[in-house]
């Protein structure tokens, strides 16, 4: 299934159905009195989350939709029916914002349901405008027009954990090394063009979901490479794993590089719990991998996990620790939310 994270659409909501006017005929009654019938409402436009869904492809192919229109009033004070509601079902982290890119709502859990388009009221038949002086009267409402708007559906995937670097750090073999996605796998930079998602089962209970993005090159907060777009699918993530290629010769560069747009770009990934690890050490021996580590330490200022994705080297312990901080921010996250009296670790 072909990716896609963001698309333009426009919806509208139906138009009521108009009242009708009708008069009572019936043998031997002289004056029936008006039994014109309501209109109906017009048919809603709503978003739904729903789970199973990863890629907002469907929305290529058809970008408008409107729902039903409401039913006209008939005699014998018979309302119309309502129209057809319209339901765009969207991925779990579904962002739908204005045509100006406004955020209006976030659809970050599944099930989540929202009115975009409200439908027109039907009008009235005649039979509401019967009084002591109209006793007869021969008007009713037209329904009310619906809502029209276009929006634009941003999706920024749901993960535990989210794999960044350079192209060609390695990030789609350690993601295969890690869960069961397969994803392209290619000795070039770029074969990674949108994001991968694997889930991550390290025993009974213990799992997270893993998404890998694609490479980031120098500018891509500034929209270099689609690099914002990419960048936005690691916002909602508990933890960043920082893949170094280990046989670049200036790999404290490549950390400073990937580092500065996650800065630049902001959204709060600059603050977000990181694992450096220096990759691909299966290709290198121990002297230079020794002296790559230690450079790499230097310039972060913290520990390098050494790690082969292509040869399983490292990769289960690394998978673990990232576990543990995905429940540490879980368990914050939580107890932020319940506050400190209701919270119960």
């Amino acid at each position: 299934m072909k990716f896609l994270d963001q698309v333009k659409v426009y919806v509208r909501s139906g138009a009521g159905g108009a009242g009708a006017v009708s008069f009572r005929r019936e043998k031997y009654i002289e004056y029936g009195g008006p039994d014109g019938g309501d209109g109906g409402r017009g048919g809603n436009v709503w978003i739904e989350a729903v789970e199973g869904l990863n890629t907002l492809i469907d929305y290529r192919y058809q970008q408008h939709f409107k729902a039903g229109t409401g039913g006209h009033g008939m005699g014998r004070n018979r309302h119309g029916a309502a129209g057809d509601d319209v339901v765009l079902k969207v991925p779990v982290g579904t962002e739908v914002l204005d045509d100006d890119k406004q955020l209006i709502v976030d659809m970050d859990r599944a099930g989540k349901r929202i009115l975009l388009c409200k439908g027109g009221n039907g009008g009235f038949g005649n039979t509401h405008f019967k009084g002591p002086v109209n006793q007869a009267p021969r008007h009713a409402n037209p329904g009310l027009d619906g809502e029209e708007r276009a929006l634009w559906l941003r999706l920024k995937l749901i993960a535990d954990v989210g794999l960044v670097g350079l192209p060609n750090a390695g990030k789609s073999t350690f993601l295969a090394a890690a869960s069961a996605a397969k994803p392209k796998i290619a000795d070039y930079p770029f074969t990674t063009l949108a994001p991968n998602l694997g889930m991550v089962d390290l025993s009974v209970g213990e799992r997270f979901v893993l998404a890998d993005i694609p490479g980031l090159i120098e500018g891509a907060s500034e929209g270099a490479g689609i690099g914002t777009r990419f960048l936005g699918h690691v916002e909602r993530t508990a933890v960043l794993i920082h893949l170094v290629d280990g046989t670049q010769e200036d790999v404290a560069q490549a950390w400073r590089t990937v580092r500065h747009e996650l800065e630049a770009y902001g959204e709060g990934l600059e603050d977000k719990p990181e694992i450096l690890a220096l990759n691909k050490i299966d290709a290198l021996d121990e002297e230079t991998i020794a002296a790559r580590a230690a450079e790499l330490e230097a310039a972060a200022g913290v520990a390098v996990r050494r790690v082969s994705g292509f040869a399983g080297q490292g990769v289960t312990e690394l998978l673990r620790e990232a576990y543990a901080l995905v429940r540490a921010r879980k368990g914050q996250a939580a107890a932020e939310a319940a506050g400190p009296e209701d919270w119960q670790p």
